[in-house]
């Protein structure tokens, strides 16, 4: 598929989003961090998320980037507060192309201000559950899962693995259940308890789990900083006979 081919698909995808309404969890569960002004200026910085994060913002953001190779095209499932947009932009060059997708037209409309200086950078309004646009060589999946429901995680984990190419990967940074002898541990379960309710579903769990078809993929996973978060990779092999899911 050509680069005018695909802008034109990506155009198509973003109409048929354009007044899609905003998930019911998303309105009741995180309008204070996502859907408001005061949000964008209070959590969209660097130290502030890098504080959230126990000083492990800078690390994932570079193992994430790790798995890009210049000229890739690259797709990234809703807006990061942070620099993770930028520096997937700088990594895949101006010979590539990242498009990030988001549900909410406030974090739309703040991604592109962000990515203004980057022209191979697009951001548009698409559901992750189905992200539209075609195939991608990676596509990445960065602090999102906890924060949808279970169902929604199925959907999302599904629709982004079809997004991927044959001999493309998908790659999966979130939280992770802590090691039993982290001194976190339990702060940080009284944290999703009444902040980030869905992560359960995801910390209990693996990440394959919430795939269809798991084994059309092959998986690597590592844990940081005693296993609180983690990067998981699912390559899809380049093979006619497995196509995904």
């Amino acid at each position: 598929m050509d680069g005018g081919m695909d802008i034109d698909a990506a155009a198509l995808d973003e109409a048929k989003a354009h007044d899609a309404p905003l998930p019911e969890y998303l309105v009741n569960t995180y309008t204070w961090a996502y859907l408001t002004p005061a949000s964008l200026f209070l959590l969209d910085n660097p130290l502030v998320l890098t504080a959230i994060l126990w000083g492990n913002l800078p690390r994932l953001v570079r193992v994430a980037c790790a798995e890009v190779t210049p000229g890739q095209r690259i797709l990234q499932a809703a807006n990061v507060y942070g620099h993770l947009s930028a520096e997937l932009a700088e990594a895949v060059g101006a010979d590539g192309r990242l498009e990030v997708v988001d549900i909410a037209p406030i974090q739309v409309e703040h991604c592109r201000r962000k990515l203004e200086k980057f022209p191979q950078a697009r951001v548009r309004r698409a559901d992750a559950a189905n992200p539209g646009g075609g195939l991608y060589d990676v596509v990445f999946c960065f602090f999102l899962l906890h924060e949808i429901p279970d169902d929604k995680k199925r959907a999302v984990v599904d629709g982004l693995l079809g997004a991927v190419r044959p001999g493309g990967k998908i790659v999966f940074v979130d939280y992770h259940a802590a090691a039993p002898w982290h001194p976190l541990r339990g702060l940080m379960r009284l944290v999703f308890r009444t902040l980030e309710p869905y992560a359960f579903g995801l910390i209990e769990g693996e990440i394959e789990d919430f795939a269809t078809a798991p084994g059309t993929f092959t998986w690597r996973k590592e844990t940081f900083f005693g296993g609180l978060y983690q990067k998981v990779v699912a390559i899809r092999p380049d093979d006619p006979q497995h196509q995904g899911i």
